[in-house]
C-alpha cells in the first residue's frame, strides 16, 4: 500500500488534511499536528521543500502574472497593467485575469504531470501591483493602474476576481496585492528609504486600494522593502498588525518582498541580527518569506526564547489555508480545473482578448483629421522608428513569451495588404543624433508611421531596466533626443502625413514631437497583439477610446522632490499647475453628447448612495466607445482634493444611437480622514457631481448638499 500514489488510497485511509470536503480549519490543524517543528519552519520560505514522508511535493511560491504569466514559458502577453488601466474597463480586466488563471492551471497541470515543481509554474501570483503612481519618474509605475486610488481599486479589484475565480471556498489561483505600503520609488533607494507620510495621505491615497483588495478577499498581501514613518514594512506593527490584521480583519497570507527581511538588518539597520528579524517578522504577522531568513533563523530565535513553536503554527497556518483552497492537498483530478491542458494556453480566444485589450488601451492624443486612414487614399506607407519592430516595446516588464508577438510593423503590413507599397526602416536608435535612415523613403511614401518612445530597458525595476541612467527610474520626461531629432528631420523632408506612435509605461514629454506629427497615438506596452491593435486604429477598423490613467505634466520642475511622499501638488487630485494632458484624457474618431436622464438628488445623508443616469448620444460619423467619468468636488475644507474620480463606465454606442448609463457613488466614498479625531468623516456642505470625458472636461454638473 505504501507504494501506491496518494490519490489511489481509499478515502477512509486519507489523513484529514487531504479530505477536500472537511472544514478548512480542521484540515489545517490536522496538518500542523502532523508536521514536525523543523518541517514547519522549512515551509516558511517561498522555495518550500518536499515533505517526503507525507508525500507533499516541493512547491515554489514565487510566480508573477502582471499582464500574463511571466517568466514561465509560453503564455498570452496582454497589455502592461498601466495600459490595461487606460481601458477604463473593469469587466475587461476581470476577463484578462480569468484567462491568465486558466493558463496558469493548464501550465501547472502540465508541470506536475511531468514531475516538475519549479519556479514560475505554481498557482500563487504576486500580482497586482497597486501602489499609487504618484510621480512619473518611477520606473515601476508601468506595473500599476495609475495615479488614482479609486481607478486602481476598481481595476485591480476586477483583476483579482479574475485570478481567484468564483468557486466559493476555493481558489482558481491566488492573487497578492503589493507592495504594502507607500512604495513608489526611488528604485535606487528602495531597499533603504523611509517614506514619511501623515495619516491623511496614508489613508486616503496610499492605503485606499489595499483596503479595497482586503474587502474583496484578496488572498495575499506583500509587504514592501521600505520603511513607513521609520517602521520597516515587513516588521512594523502599525501596518501589519494595527491596520491590516486588527482594523481591516485580514485573515489571509502576508508574504515579504524578496529579501526584504535582509534589508531590515543590513540596510535599514532597524533590527541588529537575522534571528531578531525572523522573530519580529513572525510576531508582526508575516507568513511567508521570499528569501530564507525564516527558514534559516526561526529555530535559532526559538532557542533564544524570542519565539514560541505556537507562533510558528500561527504563521504557517495562513499559507496552508491558501494551498488547500487551491486544492494542492486534494486527490489528483479532484479540481474542476484538472482537465486544463496545452490547448488552454495562448489559444485563439486568449489571443482575441489580447487584441481587444490592446485596442482599448491605446490613447489618441492628437488628430488633425488624418486618422483614420482611408486605405484607398494612400498607395504607399513607411513604417519606421526605433520601436517599430521592437519586441521589448510590446512586452513591458514582468512579461511572458508568445509565438504570436505582432510588432507594429508586422501588424500594419498585414492590415495594409499586398496592394499597398509598405516599407520598413528602423530610422533611428535611442542614442545616435547624427545618423538616420528612412528619410528618403518617407519623402517617397504617401504616409509615414513613426513608432518611437521608451522600452522597459529604459524604465523599470532596479536591475532589469539596465539602460536606465537612474537605477530603473527616469530622470526626465524627455523622449530620447535621437527620436526628437528624427521626427524633426521627417517633418522637414516633406509635408505629407506623419503619424507618431509613442510607447512607454509612464508620462513623457509629447510636446517635443507634437509639432512634427499630424496624429499621436500613445500605445503603452500593448502586449503580443500590439501591432494588430495599432493597425485596427490607424485604418479605422476601431475607434480609439483609451484614457490616460496618469497626468502628463509639462515638466518635472512642476513637481515636488521625488523622495517627498506628501500628496501636495501631486496627481490630478492635488496638482494646481497647467498640464500637457489631463488625467482621463483621450480622443475618439467620433463625438458624443451627454444629457441627464436622472440627475442626482439635491441632498444626501451618510448612508445614502448617489444614483444618476446619463443619456450618451453618438453624434459623430462612426460607432465607438465612450468613457463616462464621474468626479466629485468637495466643500471648502483644508486639504480636500481639487476633484476626485468616484465612478466610471466604458460603453459602446453606435453611430446616431443613444445609450443610458447608470452610475452610483456610495456616500461612504466621500469620507475623508480627520487628522484630529483619527477617523473617517463625512463632512457636511455642498459637493459637486460632475460627469465628463476627462478630469478637465465636465459636461454635466449638479450640486448636492450633505446634511
Amino acid at each position: 500500500m505504501a507504494l501506491l500514489p496518494v490519490g489511489t488510497l481509499c478515502a477512509q485511509e486519507q489523513p484529514l488534511f487531504r479530505k477536500a470536503g472537511a472544514p478548512l480549519d480542521q484540515r489545517v490543524s490536522d496538518l500542523l499536528h502532523t508536521l514536525t517543528l523543523s518541517e514547519k519552519i522549512s515551509l516558511l520560505g517561498y522555495n518550500s521543500p518536499a515533505i517526503e514522508r507525507l508525500h507533499i511535493p516541493a512547491y515554489n511560491w514565487w510566480n508573477e502574472a502582471l499582464h500574463g504569466i511571466a517568466r514561465g514559458g509560453e503564455a498570452t502577453v496582454f497589455p502592461q497593467a498601466v495600459g490595461l488601466s487606460a481601458s477604463f474597463n473593469a469587466p475587461l480586466a476581470k476577463a484578462v485575469a480569468a484567462s491568465i488563471s486558466t493558463e496558469a492551471r493548464a501550465k501547472y497541470n502540465l508541470a506536475v504531470a511531468a514531475g516538475r515543481h519549479v519556479q514560475y509554474m505554481g498557482l500563487n501570483f504576486w500580482t497586482p501591483n497597486i501602489n499609487i503612481f504618484r510621480d512619473p519618474r518611477w520606473g515601476r509605475g508601468q506595473e500599476t493602474y495609475g495615479e488614482d486610488p479609486y481607478l486602481t481599486g476598481v481595476m485591480a479589484g476586477a483583476f483579482v476576481q479574475g485570478l481567484q475565480g468564483d468557486e466559493p471556498g476555493a481558489l482558481k489561483t491566488a492573487a497578492c496585492a503589493k507592495h504594502f505600503a507607500v512604495h513608489s520609488g526611488p528604485e535606487a533607494d528602495r531597499h533603504s528609504f523611509n517614506a514619511v507620510v501623515d495619516e491623511k495621505d496614508l489613508r486616503e491615497t496610499y492605503l485606499y486600494a489595499f483596503k479595497k483588495m482586503v474587502d474583496g478577499h484578496v488572498e495575499s498581501i506583500m509587504c514592501a522593502y521600505n520603511r513607513v514613518n521609520s517602521q520597516p514594512c515587513c516588521t512594523g506593527n502599525t501596518l501589519l498588525q494595527d491596520i491590516l490584521r486588527k482594523e481591516w480583519k485580514f485573515g489571509g497570507q502576508v508574504v515579504t518582498d524578496c529579501w526584504a527581511l535582509d534589508d531590515i538588518w543590513l540596510r535599514h539597520k532597524a533590527i541588529p541580527t537575522r534571528e531578531e528579524v525572523a522573530a519580529a517578522a513572525i510576531k508582526a504577522g508575516v507568513n511567508l518569506d521570499c528569501a530564507n531568513i525564516l527558514q534559516d533563523d526561526v529555530l535559532k530565535a526559538i532557542d533564544k526564547g524570542w519565539l514560541k513553536p505556537a507562533e510558528v503554527d500561527s504563521a504557517l497556518s495562513a499559507s496552508l489555508r491558501t494551498q488547500m483552497k487551491l486544492g494542492l492537498y486534494d486527490a489528483p483530478g479532484a479540481s474542476r480545473y484538472s482537465g486544463y491542458g496545452a490547448d488552454s494556453v495562448n489559444n485563439a480566444w486568449h489571443t482575441a482578448l489580447a487584441l481587444q485589450a490592446a485596442r482599448e488601451s491605446m490613447v489618441l492624443l492628437k488628430n488633425n483629421g488624418v486618422l483614420p486612414l482611408r486605405a484607398d487614399k494612400y498607395a504607399s506607407m513607411l513604417v519606421t522608428g526605433s520601436n517599430s519592430a521592437s519586441l521589448e516595446a510590446l512586452m513591458g516588464n514582468y512579461h511572458g513569451v508568445s509565438g504570436n508577438m505582432v510588432t507594429f510593423t508586422a501588424g500594419l503590413s498585414k492590415a495594409a495588404g499586398p496592394g499597398m507599397a509598405l516599407q520598413y526602416d528602423q530610422g533611428c536608435d535611442f542614442t545616435d543624433t547624427l545618423h538616420f535612415g528612412g528619410i528618403w523613403a518617407s519623402q517617397n511614401c504617401d504616409v509615414t508611421v513613426a513608432v518611437i518612445g521608451l522600452t522597459p530597458l529604459l524604465e523599470g525595476e532596479e536591475g532589469d531596466a539596465f539602460l536606465s541612467a537612474s537605477g530603473g527610474d527616469k530622470n526626465s520626461l524627455s523622449l530620447p533626443r535621437s527620436q526628437v531629432v528624427f521626427m524633426q528631420k521627417l517633418r522637414a523632408a516633406h509635408k505629407k502625413p506623419i503619424i507618431a506612435v509613442v510607447t512607454a509605461g509612464s508620462a513623457v514629454d509629447v510636446s517635443a514631437i507634437e509639432p512634427y506629427a499630424d496624429a499621436i497615438i500613445f500605445a503603452w506596452y500593448p502586449g503580443e497583439q500590439g501591432g494588430n491593435a495599432l493597425a485596427d486604429i490607424i485604418f479605422g477598423k476601431y475607434s480609439p477610446a483609451g484614457r490616460l490613467p496618469v497626468t502628463f505634466y509639462q515638466s518635472l520642475q512642476d513637481l515636488p522632490d521625488y523622495k517627498d511622499y506628501s500628496m501636495k501638488n501631486r496627481t490630478y487630485r492635488y496638482f494646481t499647475g497647467k498640464v500637457a494632458y489631463p488625467f482621463g484624457f483621450g480622443l475618439s474618431y467620433t463625438t458624443f453628447a451627454y444629457d441627464w436622464q436622472q440627475a442626482p438628488a439635491a441632498g444626501y445623508k451618510a448612508n445614502d448612495t448617489i444614483r444618476m443616469s446619463v443619456q450618451v448620444r453618438n453624434t459623430g460619423s462612426m460607432d465607438g466607445d465612450e468613457v463616462l467619468q464621474a468626479y466629485i468636488t468637495y466643500p471648502n475644507q483644508e486639504r480636500m482634493p481639487l476633484k476626485e474620480l468616484k465612478a466610471f463606465k466604458r460603453v459602446h454606442v453606435k453611430q446616431g444611437g443613444t445609450t443610458a448609463v447608470t452610475l452610483e457613488i456610495p456616500m461612504a466614498e466621500l469620507q475623508k480622514w480627520d487628522l484630529q479625531q483619527q477617523r473617517w468623516k463625512l463632512y457636511k456642505g455642498t459637493y459637486g457631481v460632475h460627469i465628463g470625458s476627462s478630469s478637465a472636461d465636465f459636461r454635466l454638473t449638479r450640486n448636492i448638499v450633505v446634511k
